[in-house]
């Protein structure tokens, strides 16, 4: 096991004594993510920023406070292929189905990923609009229907929280949706909501979101 700073242990463990969780022990599971080298990618806060001076903040995403349900969902899908990804696949394969419950249970009792609430108010303005009201002449739905306001959740366990999330890593989800490289949304809702979005559509939606 690779040892934190006494601060940081500390302080997880503060805020995971103040919560209580219906399934899974959010104790063990912060034992159990740095054992499995969760901590490497995503961070033992949960906020994934591991930028190595190459560029790859934001490329894994924060899962504090995600809900885990969704957490639950996208490693059993790694684990079976209706999700891609190399890394992903093999972690999830290699980690039995009670501690991944409590590895997602740890990090779903983080507090919850936010944004830096700037950017240009008047753009922000105009893709939330958008989230919010959708645009019925390009069958596109309103975001916020499934995602909650500002995308922090509420309406349904299994869909994920996306405000506060890295804007690197929306913007990458969102054109693999709409390419069809990532398929694993219940009734392909996400491919069929992408698909009506351009790429500048794309970024605005990814930088409104990553600042909430």
């Amino acid at each position: 096991m690779r040892f934190l700073p006494v601060a940081l242990l500390a302080a997880s463990l503060s805020v995971l004594s103040s919560l209580a969780h219906t399934q899974g022990n959010a104790q063990a599971g912060f034992i159990k993510s740095d054992d499995e080298r969760c901590h490497e990618c995503h961070g033992a806060d949960g906020n994934g920023d591991m930028g190595d001076g190459v560029g790859n903040i934001g490329k894994f995403p924060k899962l504090a406070g995600q809900n885990i349900d969704y957490l639950l969902k996208q490693l059993r899908d790694f684990r079976s292929g209706a999700r891609d990804n190399d890394t992903m696949s093999i972690m999830a394969k290699s980690v039995n189905e009670p501690d991944l419950i409590d590895i997602t249970a740890y990090y779903s009792s983080l507090p919850t990923m936010q944004g830096d609430g700037g950017g240009d108010k008047a753009k922000l303005q105009k893709i939330r609009t958008l989230y919010v009201q959708g645009d019925p002449a390009r069958g596109l739905l309103p975001c916020q229907s499934c995602h909650g306001e500002a995308g922090k959740g509420g309406v349904d366990p299994g869909i994920p929280i996306i405000g506060g999330q890295h804007v690197r890593y929306l913007q990458k989800q969102l054109t693999e949706w709409r390419a069809a490289e990532r398929k694993n949304s219940p009734g392909d809702i996400m491919r069929q909501v992408t698909n009506a979005l351009s790429d500048a559509e794309i970024e605005a939606f990814s930088d409104y979101l990553s600042r909430q």
